[in-house]
């Protein structure tokens, strides 16, 4: 049975590149249908009625045609426009970092429905909470769980035994920690605290309420920060730009921050 030309879906404008004089590609991340490459016509032209509900980090309702290679966005109307997000510039990169892994993470028009609504969630939460270091960890780790790279954090992922309570390491090309015996045999293994497996393991099986409620140090945070880095350069192969920008920010805002005299 063939598709309907016409079609509409929610969405979350993920990316957008220039196309032309006046037209972008937007890609969409819908809750059915997953991630859409579209051409939005006209939408950088000052009177574009279509341009403000097609912004980057818009939650928005979309009418599109389907066309031979790139379908055509027809209309377009705002849903959420996640303004605190775009008035405050580290926001505005912690919501791109979750975008752009969002991108590279998925196929064209593969439905996945709770990443969908992971991402929602994410962006109401950086628009919401102080902490938004575990708003991006809690992201990365169900982001993980839903793309099928779940880190294996329970046992040793080489001997299968369970970790005991010491120092192991994290092994990214491995998919998870390794024992003391059996990291010496592994190349690219990283020592991970006792504290930051804890860590790791409660928010892996808690829901976000839960999660938010155990209060993580600056220095554990930095140690939880780096091993979920370092995992999501290995599944890449590459790293992930918005998080050098969010480096480059984080030592700007430190400069900028007055010291105690």
């Amino acid at each position: 049975m063939s598709k309907p030309r016409n079609y509409q879906t929610e969405a979350i404008i993920i990316k957008k590149i220039k196309l032309g004089e006046a037209d972008r590609i937007l890609t969409l991340y819908a809750p059915h249908l997953g991630k859409i490459q579209a051409v939005a016509k006209g939408v950088r032209r000052p009177r574009s009625k279509m341009a403000g509900h097609l912004e980057l980090l818009t939650h928005s309702q979309v009418s599109l045609a389907r066309g031979r290679n790139l379908d055509t966005i027809t209309g377009s109307q705002t849903i959420n426009s996640f303004l605190p997000l775009k008035s405050d510039l580290w926001l505005t990169s912690c919501a791109l970092y979750t975008t752009e892994l969002v991108d590279q993470f998925t196929a064209d028009q593969i439905e996945n429905y709770p990443l969908f609504q992971l991402l929602l969630e994410t962006m109401h939460r950086l628009c919401q909470v102080s902490d938004n270091e575990l708003a991006l960890r809690y992201f990365e780790l169900r982001l993980l769980n839903e793309v099928g790279y779940r880190p294996q954090l329970q046992q040793c992922v080489s001997c299968h035994l369970p970790l005991e309570p010491v120092t192991n390491s994290f092994c990214p090309s491995a998919g998870g920690m390794l024992c003391p015996d059996c990291s010496q045999n592994q190349p690219l293994t990283y020592p991970l605290s006792l504290n930051a497996l804890k860590v790791l393991r409660f928010w892996q099986g808690s829901d976000y309420d839960t999660a938010r409620k155990l209060r993580v140090n600056p220095e554990l945070s930095h140690e939880l920060e780096e091993v979920m880095r370092r995992y999501l350069k290995y599944l890449l192969e590459r790293e992930v730009k918005s998080a050098v920008w969010l480096d480059s920010l984080r030592e700007q805002i430190k400069e900028a921050a007055p010291t105690e005299s």
